[in-house]
C-alpha cells in the first residue's frame, strides 16, 4: 500500500472531524472514483489465488470494495483492472461502473492510476478519489466523508485518510494535480507526489480502515476472507 503513505516532512495537515456531514453533489464538485484491480496478487503466493476474488461474508473483495463506491455519493465510478482481468469483470458484472482494462499493469500501480484518469473526461471533475481495491474494511461512508471534506473545502486541497495520524488510504487528488499524476512510473502511487505537490492536505481521520490492506494469504485470513482459485 502506497498511494496516500507519507513520510517526515509532509506539508501542514488540517483534521477534519470523524462527524463531518455529507455534501451534497454539486455540478462544479464533481468527483470521480478510480478503484485500482490490477494487480497480480504476487505476494498471496504460487498457488493461482487472486486475493481480489477472495470472498468477504460470501462476496468477492472487488466487488465488495466496488459496491461501496457505486454507493457512495462520488459522481462516476472507473475500475482499473489487468491481472484475472476477464475473472474480475465477472465479479463486478452489473455494477454502475465504467471498466478499464490496463494492459500494462505489470508496470506497477502508476501505470494503473493513469489509465484510470485517462478514461475520464478529467476536464469534468474537480477531484479524483484513488481507492485501493484490497482494502477490504472501507465503507461507503468512508468515502462519503473524504468527499464531502474535498468539497467543503475553500481551496483545491488533498484529502488523505488516516489512522491516528498514520497517512493511509483512499485519497482524493485535486485536479490540478492530474497532470504530474500522469508522468509517475512503476509500482509507485501518489505519496511522494502529495508530499512535494504544496497543495493543502486534509486529513480525515478513518480508523484502522484507512490502513488495513490484504497482500498476504496471513493478511486476508486476519481480515476475515476466504482464498478462491
Amino acid at each position: 500500500m502506497e498511494i496516500g503513505e507519507a513520510e517526515n516532512g509532509k506539508p501542514a495537515t488540517a483534521d477534519v472531524e470523524t462527524t463531518l456531514p455529507v455534501a451534497e453533489p454539486r455540478t462544479w464538485s464533481r468527483v470521480a472514483v478510480v478503484l485500482l484491480a490490477a494487480g497480480a496478487s504476487s505476494r498471496l503466493g504460487s498457488e493461482g489465488h487472486h486475493k481480489l476474488l477472495a470472498t468477504f461474508d460470501g462476496v468477492p473483495l472487488v466487488r465488495r470494495i466496488a459496491e461501496r463506491a457505486v454507493s457512495s455519493i462520488a459522481d462516476t465510478v472507473v475500475v482499473v483492472t489487468g491481472a484475472r482481468s476477464e475473472d474480475v469483470a465477472v465479479a463486478i458484472d452489473g455494477l454502475d461502473l465504467r471498466l478499464v482494462v490496463n494492459a500494462e499493469y505489470r508496470s506497477g500501480m502508476a501505470s494503473s492510476l493513469g489509465a484510470g484518469l485517462r478514461a475520464l473526461a478529467i476536464t469534468e471533475y474537480v477531484g479524483v478519489l484513488v481507492l485501493l481495491a484490497d482494502m477490504p474494511k472501507i465503507e461507503t461512508d468512508h468515502i462519503n466523508r473524504l468527499i464531502a471534506a474535498f468539497r467543503a473545502s475553500p481551496v483545491p486541497s488533498v484529502v488523505r485518510s488516516v489512522h491516528n495520524a498514520q497517512p493511509g488510504n483512499p485519497v482524493i487528488l485535486p485536479r490540478a494535480l492530474f497532470e504530474r499524476v500522469g508522468t509517475l512510473e512503476g509500482d509507485v502511487g501518489a505519496r511522494r507526489l502529495i508530499e512535494t505537490s504544496g497543495w493543502p492536505i486534509i486529513d480525515v481521520e478513518l480508523g484502522e480502515a484507512a490502513t488495513i490492506d490484504v497482500d498476504t494469504q496471513e493478511d486476508l485470513l486476519a481480515a476475515g476472507g476466504r482464498l478462491h482459485h
